[in-house]
């Protein structure tokens, strides 16, 4: 039976914060220690369509309201109704498991 040898491979050094910074800066100007740029796009996850007629009766509301504009009336709107809907879901849950559980 042969006697198999691990090869250990050494250890690397763990950079410290300001090492990686002074390396980042000395290379700052040298076009070649960089890679080729990236483009990065945001996704918009801010917009939601609303039919225009439904848009202008919530403008006549948030005046109504005296909201400074319809998007932060919109929003209190939704954040309101959102935490209606929680708290209905979590009744009908305990309700379920209660009598599930008797």
């Amino acid at each position: 039976m042969a006697v198999m040898k691990s090869r250990k491979k050494p250890l690397k050094k763990q950079l410290t914060e300001e090492e990686i910074d002074e390396i980042v800066e000395s290379q700052a100007d040298d076009d070649s220690a960089w890679g080729k740029p990236i483009q990065v796009r945001r996704v918009n996850t801010g917009s939601i369509a609303l039919p225009a007629e439904l848009a202008a009766r919530a403008a006549f509301l948030a005046r109504v309201h005296r909201e400074k504009n319809v998007k932060d009336w919109v929003t209190r709107v939704i954040r309101e109704r959102v935490e209606l809907e929680e708290v209905a879901f979590n009744q009908a849950k305990r309700e379920i498991s209660l009598r599930s559980g008797a």
